[in-house]
């Protein structure tokens, strides 16, 4: 943990001091010593103000909102009270005459109980000024006290009797105990029965040796705790979770108990935490940790986990001892009172503020520090002293920007050190800002401001200094933006995603989406940009050519996108959420067209915020103002060693590297493995993504003569549908290659491809469209296949199809088909019932005798043709007459 800063006053030495953090926000810490005053510091331990009185602060507490701390003192009947909201004090007449000892404001209104010395009871609306005192509520002094969620007032006091009563200081239950009462706290103990609503069970600590817990709807049963000597006095207790209570004592020990009737007794956990005393126990909801002081030390523990520990801090310079922990609400700061009489107060979480610009990033290392670092440049971190604890960061080239409300600082990085620069007012509440190296573009309540960062550049011009997005005439609500070198993008509620050329200062491109468009994160030269709609679907948008891809199994509960910012996986980037990161890739350039695919997911250590993603390393940002790394389980295959891994290992990374397109890892792992089965993989990928030239060197490796020698042949071709569809013919998927030929600069390949393949039908199909000139050839072929196959009928259509009087066609085809035709006509003229051919004279003659006639014509029609025509013609007619001989 970080140590903000150390409040030691010369007049606290030698005590310990009373001190409590503004409730709810825990902008304030109010500190009381023995120099009857309490000082007000701002959480960076800057003194507000003072305010004095008459005696010793007693006690003192803030209201549930934290806009007022009360404070009653030694030797004074009156009531302080200091506003944080005006910054001043007044005074209240609290109409006792008796010394104040207690002092409590209410959970859930504006009541403030006031015990007195003597018993009495004061109970104050500040609402609407209203006192109701309470006399004989106890014989003696009021020590203690607690309100309930439900405005139950349960008090205790040195005549040893508990009361609780309601708002109007009516008493409702009374018990007493055995000893004094002390540290009473209301909850809700742990039932087999349905509990009843709200908090039940009031909690008293007896003589520091008990736990008294009474039940008000059993008051009659009270139950006491006692615990082994060895441990000690109770020191301090605390529920937390479902109805458990942690017990600090005073030899060191750290317990924790159940308050189930089943478990009740039974100690689930303990340790001896401190060797020789414990001081002060403390728990955060909000972080779920705890934290125990003793001997000179702070530690801490997840509630999750007890066993282990979350951390240690040490205290070494403080000999006399440690007092008392106290967390703000949050759980972001820490703070612990010594003995001697100093306050020291510790950084445990930090608000997770950052943002990246390239390779460089900027985050919040303590309240008011910024840190700019580029680690995979080599540079060394700068530390930015900021004026304000920030809500927001951001980083460019030569600047940082931090800001909160409507108001940012700019700070310039030069090689000199920090430079603050000015600051900037906006016309609303700034939501997030982006930097490039000239312009700042601000988001606040739905609009955009642009603006240059150092104005004082007299080359640019007046009307390029600043604009407003969107228009006058635009109804449109901005919802997110990003920036780059060159341009401006942002979405709206509408759908709408405008790309603004800031060197033009004019749109350039629109898209319309379906629905509103929540989040946009562009690529780092903008060419590319993914964003999430309000169904929170995600799509990769290419501004270039208005190409839309949805992104595969995105979950709705993505919280960013980064882009690899390592230039050979500038088609890389990951979508992350609280828990998870998932690793996509855009592939471009394939013959199944582009498309992204979901590469695998990595389990992301608890509270990381990811700011940059580089080579496949993820760095993060965590809540102690550090950074930690992340290895990508999508890239294990560029930290492990092929030399230490197995086949089966060696397999997997290489699935891993061609997912990711990474050709020259993939080419080691193949060497390292040497198997034929690896370097076809390879050989399959470098297809599928048209890298020619490398599957021409794999396909050698394994000696594939054929696949070699029909990639050289393609390897020069420019037009990539027609390399695509070249490279699918040869992984045999025809559909694919048919549409990306069909999409080329020759189309004609696609007929090409389905006569060659024998597919008759597609061929004709395309026949019509590409070149009607072959349906003749094609339908021949076709009908040839046929009667080979005995479909007869079938056969002779197409015959009939190949027969045409155009003169641009082969006239040895059409004779072919009409002579085929008109045999198979013939010998298809009489067929028996059954479907058998007859053959009987009844057959035979009729038939020969048509043949003879048509075979004469045939021969005489012949000597038209040309001799090469003629001969296949004759060829056709012997053909003829082997058939009547069958």
């Amino acid at each position: 943990m970080l140590r903000v800063f150390t409040l030691s006053e010369k007049s606290w030495l030698g005590s310990c001091l009373l001190y409590k953090w503004q409730k709810s926000l825990g902008n304030y810490l109010a500190v009381a010593g023995p120099d009857n005053s309490v000082k007000i510091f701002d959480r960076h331990g800057q003194k507000k103000n003072e305010l004095n009185l008459p005696g010793r602060c007693l006690a003192m507490d803030w209201d549930k909102d934290g806009d007022m701390l009360a404070v009653i003192a030694d030797r004074s009947s009156g009531i302080y009270l200091w506003d944080a909201n005006v910054n001043k004090s007044s005074q209240l007449d609290s109409g006792m005459r008796d010394q104040m000892s207690f002092i409590l404001w209410s959970k859930i209104g504006s009541l403030l109980a006031v015990g007195t010395s003597k018993g009495n009871l004061l109970i104050y609306n500040q609402q609407t000024s209203r006192k109701i005192p309470v006399l004989g509520k106890h014989s003696k002094k009021i020590t203690c006290g607690c309100w309930s969620s439900q405005n139950l007032l349960a008090l205790g006091g040195e005549d040893k009797v508990v009361t609780i009563s309601n708002h109007e200081g009516d008493t409702v239950r009374q018990t007493s105990v055995r000893s004094d009462p002390g540290d009473i706290q209301f909850s809700v103990m742990k039932t087999d029965e349905r509990a009843s609503p709200g908090e039940s069970t009031v909690s008293v600590m007896v003589g520091k040796k008990t736990l008294f817990l009474f039940n008000l709807n059993d008051p009659d049963n009270p139950i006491e705790l006692a615990f082994q000597q060895r441990y000690g006095t109770i020191i301090a207790y605390r529920w937390y979770g479902d109805g458990y209570i942690m017990i600090g004592f005073s030899q060191g020990y750290f317990v924790v108990i159940s308050t189930h009737i089943r478990e009740i007794g039974q100690e689930l956990f303990q340790a001896h935490n401190h060797k020789d005393s414990l001081n002060s126990i403390a728990i955060s909801q909000s972080l779920n940790k705890a934290a125990s002081c003793g001997d000179n030390c702070i530690k801490i523990h997840d509630l999750t986990e007890l066993k282990e520990m979350y951390a240690i801090v040490n205290l070494d310079d403080e000999t006399k001892g440690l007092d008392q922990l106290s967390w703000t609400d949050d759980g972001q700061l820490l703070a612990i009172s010594t003995q001697r009489g100093t306050l020291h107060v510790f950084l445990t979480k930090l608000p997770i503020l950052g943002d990246a610009c390239g390779t460089r990033i900027a985050y919040l290392t303590s309240l008011l520090e910024v840190t700019v670092e580029n680690h995979v440049e080599g540079e060394a971190p700068v530390a930015v002293s900021v004026e304000v604890e920030p809500n927001f960061i951001a980083v460019g080239p030569y600047h940082v920007a931090v800001g909160m409300n409507n108001r940012a600082w700019f700070y310039g990085l030069g090689d000199n050190g920090v430079e603050k620069l000015k600051d900037t007012e906006y016309l609303g509440t700034v939501a997030c800002m982006c930097l490039n190296s000239d312009y700042a573009a601000a988001l606040f309540e739905g609009k955009l401001q642009l603006h240059m960062i150092e104005g004082e550049d007299q080359e640019v011009q007046e009307d390029r200094q600043t604009r407003l997005f969107p228009g006058r005439d635009d109804k449109c609500r901005i919802t997110a933006h990003a920036v780059t070198a060159d341009f401006l993008f942002y979405s709206t509620d509408t759908g709408v995603i405008q790309c603004f050329y800031i060197e033009d200062w004019q749109y350039i491109n629109e898209y319309r989406h379906a629905v509103g468009v929540r989040k946009l994160f562009p690529d780092p030269n903008g060419t590319r940009l993914v964003f999430i709609d309000d169904k929170s679907d995600g799509f990769l948008y290419c501004p270039v050519n208005d190409s839309v891809f949805e992104i595969p199994s995105f979950s709705p509960t993505i919280k960013g996108v980064l882009w690899d910012n390592w230039a050979t996986d500038k088609n890389v980037f990951v979508a992350y959420d609280d828990d998870k990161v998932y690793t996509y890739a855009f592939h471009k350039d394939t013959i199944q067209g582009s498309k992204v695919i979901l590469a695998g997911g990595t389990k992301l250590p608890f509270s990381h915020k990811p700011l940059l993603l580089y080579n496949g390393e993820l760095t993060c940002q965590t809540q102690s103002g550090k950074t930690s790394n992340v290895m990508l389980s999508t890239h294990t295959f560029l930290e492990r060693s092929s030399k230490d891994s197995g086949s089966t290992q060696l397999g997997h990374l290489l699935t891993q590297a061609l997912v990711l397109r990474r050709f020259s890892e993939a080419w080691e792992l193949c060497r390292a493995q040497n198997d034929a089965d690896s370097w076809r993989e390879l050989g399959r990928a470098c297809i599928h993504h048209m890298e020619v030239e490398l599957a021409i060197h794999v396909y050698r490796m394994v000696r594939d003569v054929g696949m070699v020698m029909s990639l050289e042949e393609i390897k020069g071709i420019e037009d990539q549908n027609l390399l695509a569809g070249h490279l699918a013919m040869f992984t045999n998927d025809f559909n694919q290659a048919q549409d990306r030929y069909l999409a080329s600069s020759c189309p004609i390949a696609a007929l090409e491809m389905r006569r060659d393949l024998q597919h008759w039908d597609s061929a004709l199909q395309l026949a019509k469209r590409l070149a009607p000139a072959q349906i003749p050839f094609i339908s021949k072929e076709y009908a040839m296949q046929l009667e080979f196959t005995g479909d007869y009928v079938n056969a002779l259509a197409h015959y009939e199809k190949g027969i045409t009087g155009d003169n641009k066609v082969n006239a040895i085809c059409v004779w072919v088909c009409f002579l085929r035709h008109d045999i198979l006509k013939y010998l298809c003229v009489v067929r028996h019932q059954d479907g058998k051919w007859l053959t009987g004279n009844g057959f035979m003659r009729p038939a020969q005798g048509a043949l003879n006639t048509f075979m004469f014509s045939a021969f005489f029609f012949s000597f038209n043709l040309p001799p090469a025509s003629s001969v296949v013609l004759k060829v056709a007619l012997m053909e003829g007459l082997s058939c009547l001989h069958r």
